[in-house]
């Protein structure tokens, strides 16, 4: 049996009395104006009183962000390495049992402004088949104004996933028994490994370690809908929060979650982990930095996805995608959040 989750996180508090901005399904907020200076988007003021039902992205809060709400110029391609272009947005969803999973990656306001590639990476995977299968998702983000963060991003979520697959049969079983110290202790392992290949690749290509790096959320799913422990983990910059009961929690505000890295780590500036059992109605959130710093310091944000995720049915893709560009004035970097909502 899984083990019981640790003491309540606090709580992620909003203002009592937070503005919704609109409601995800009619748009009936007014237009965003970009800041003097800043592209505007042909049309995107009009999107919600032309199409009442589409989902458009807004900002919170009395002042608009500098930058226009749409992709501005395309980054610069190189015709003899075409298969390195990273495109502007990634998008994924997915149905397992009781849980419903929506991700999504995006070029922050910025990098769209600047004709700057993103520099986040997602990565969703499911290994095995049947109950002993395994959901991962991986995401991560380095500096936006660092050398090789994009590369370092991409490499490190793809070592994470070859190694969560080759291991699956054992952490399954460890999830299901509720083995919390070994998933630990392995899992460390195993992000410190990568850690370490992201430094060594540093050296060969001339940068700094601080400059190719990136911080990392990893969430392991399992398929099987009578084990109800959900297993995240990682190091850096990023974020985990829960959806519950309306109000959240930022699970990483726990002492239990082991923030502080082990003698000899390399998992950059602390490892963290957390295996929580999920209730039904819980919405689970992983994010990079770009995305969890507006969390954490702008009580709008929070608010206005809370009330928009109340709904006991999970948004559809287009509409999660809405939502996690709710922008908010004075964060413009990439934004990458994995959801999952629990039935």
């Amino acid at each position: 049996m899984p083990t019981p989750p640790p003491p309540s996180p606090p709580r992620v508090a909003p203002p009592a009395a937070a503005p919704r901005v609109e409601d995800r399904a009619s748009g009936t907020a007014g237009p965003v104006a970009a800041a003097p200076g800043a592209p505007a988007a042909p049309g995107a003021a009009d999107v919600g009183a032309v199409h009442p039902d589409r989902p458009t992205v807004r900002h919170l809060g009395d002042r608009a962000p500098t930058y226009a709400p749409e992709p501005g110029a395309l980054p610069l391609a190189d015709p003899g390495a075409l298969e390195d272009l990273v495109p502007d947005t990634v998008l994924e969803g997915a149905r397992h049992g009781v849980c419903t999973l929506r991700a999504a990656s995006v070029r922050g306001d910025s990098a769209r402004y600047r004709g700057e590639a993103r520099r986040d990476f997602l990565l969703t995977a499911r290994f095995g088949t049947g109950d002993d299968a395994l959901v991962l998702v991986a995401l991560a983000g380095g500096d936006r104004a660092a050398a090789g963060a994009a590369e370092a991003a991409a490499e490190l979520c793809h070592w994470i996933g070859a190694a969560v697959g080759r291991s699956r049969p054992r952490l399954a079983d460890d999830i299901r028994s509720g083995r919390r110290d070994a998933l630990r202790s392995g899992l460390q392992r195993l992000t410190d490994r990568g850690y370490g290949r992201l430094r060594a690749r540093a050296a060969e290509l001339g940068h700094s370690e601080e400059a190719y790096t990136a911080g990392l959320r990893a969430l392991l799913l399992p398929i099987d809908p009578e084990c109800r422990t959900r297993v995240c983990f990682g190091a850096g910059s990023g974020g985990v929060f829960r959806l519950r009961g309306g109000a959240w929690e930022d699970l990483e505000h726990d002492e239990a979650a082991g923030a502080d890295p082990e003698p000899g780590s390399d998992a950059g500036p602390g490892f963290r982990f957390r295996a929580a059992v999920a209730r039904p109605g819980d919405t689970l959130l992983l994010c990079s930095g770009g995305f969890a710093d507006p969390l954490r310091e702008e009580g709008l944000l929070p608010a206005e996805l809370a009330a928009r995720w109340s709904d006991p049915e999970p948004p559809g893709l287009a509409a999660f995608l809405a939502d996690t560009q709710l922008r908010v004035k004075g964060y413009a970097d990439d934004r990458t959040a994995a959801a999952v909502w629990e039935g």
